[in-house]
């Protein structure tokens, strides 16, 4: 089953974490549409940010240590030049040196892309990591 696919993906309110970001005039091709490389950058940034909010809570969570392993990017629609986005990031799943994100990103209310991260931490996961990480989980993911 596809991302696409997942209706509670397509709901801002699903994620534990959420963020606003701005768009930038770099970012969009010829139309002022967001292009594929900005949305894949709008995606860093909120994933830095859900780790950046994690240390804030729980000092065990490193993001120098954090590693993307993968990363797969559904895209639905079209994003717009100027505006904000509003990204959502929560943890999916939980292994002993890795873990997966589920990210969307929205604007004005709609799902325009939606992402899966693996991450890898380089030197495993302590306890307090995956406490602070097991706060942040999706409601009914494994």
């Amino acid at each position: 089953m596809g991302l696409k696919a997942e209706a509670w993906r397509h709901d801002l309110a699903a994620y534990p974490f959420r963020t606003t970001l701005q768009t930038r005039y770099g970012d969009m091709d010829a139309n002022a549409h967001l292009n594929n490389v900005a949305i894949a950058r709008l995606f860093e940034e909120a994933r830095l940010r859900f780790h950046m909010a994690a240390r804030a809570e729980a000092s065990a969570i490193d993001p120098s240590g954090v590693l993307l392993a993968h990363i797969r990017i559904d895209y639905l629609a079209e994003g717009k030049y100027p505006g904000e986005v509003e990204a959502g990031v929560g943890v999916e799943a939980l292994g002993n040196r890795s873990y997966r994100l589920a990210l969307a990103l929205f604007q004005a209310g709609r799902a325009i892309a939606l992402a899966h991260c693996v991450m890898v931490h380089r030197d495993g996961m302590e306890d307090g990591m995956r406490a602070a990480l097991s706060t942040r989980r999706i409601e009914g993911s494994s």
